[in-house]
Order: structure tokens, then C-alpha cells, then sequence
């Protein structure tokens, strides 16, 4: 019983990286490669990099959407749960406002 387990095992790894290859393989000509832009080649190059400024507004913009994702239910329920569900959402707030100012204080919202 274990080695058919085995056996299976080894063929959906063999069959899962063989249709990752697949998938991501790089097209043999170059024409099939190309991003679709209204039929003008791309100004840069579809994977280009990114300045690392960048992924710490993202991670800052992601913080403060989940902030708002926490906080309409909150609102809904604040008159059922009273006051200590405001001081947990002030506790809350705090944590993000220490994460704004660590990232402020080590130059992620400079733009020069």
C-alpha cells in the first residue's frame, strides 16, 4: 500500500512540474512573447523592476485598507460592545501609527 502511494506521489510531482514547464515556458518566437499594448511594442520590458520605494508605499497602502476592512464592523457594533471595544481599535490604531512612523523615520516616504 505505501509504495503505491509512493509511486502516485512521484507521478503527480513528475506530471505537476511538467505541466509548470509548460506553462511557463518561453515562447519560441518572438512576436508570441510580446504584451499586448494596442499593437505597439512596450516601452519597457513586461517583468521591469521596481524602485524597493515602492513596495513600502504598497505595504503601507495594505496596512491602512485593512484598517478600514477592520473598522467598518466595528463602527456597526461599537454601541452593542461599549467602551472597551474602543480602546482595543485605539490600541489597534496605535500599533499602525508606530508602523507609519518607523517607516517615516527610515526615509520610506521620501521621494528624492
Amino acid at each position: 500500500m505505501a509504495a503505491v502511494g509512493l509511486v502516485l506521489g512521484i507521478a503527480l510531482l513528475v506530471l505537476g512540474l511538467r505541466g509548470a514547464a509548460v506553462a511557463l515556458a518561453v515562447a519560441r518566437t518572438p512576436v508570441l512573447s510580446l504584451p499586448f499594448e494596442s499593437g505597439t511594442l512596450p516601452a519597457q520590458h513586461a517583468v521591469s523592476r521596481f524602485h524597493v520605494r515602492w513596495y513600502a508605499v504598497s505595504l503601507l497602502f495594505l496596512a491602512f485598507d485593512m484598517e478600514m476592512i477592520f473598522m467598518y464592523p466595528w463602527a456597526v457594533v461599537i454601541a452593542q460592545t461599549g467602551a472597551t471595544s474602543v480602546v482595543e481599535m485605539f490600541a489597534f490604531l496605535a500599533v499602525l501609527l508606530v508602523g507609519v512612523l518607523y517607516a517615516w523615520r527610515e526615509g520610506a516616504l521620501r521621494w528624492v
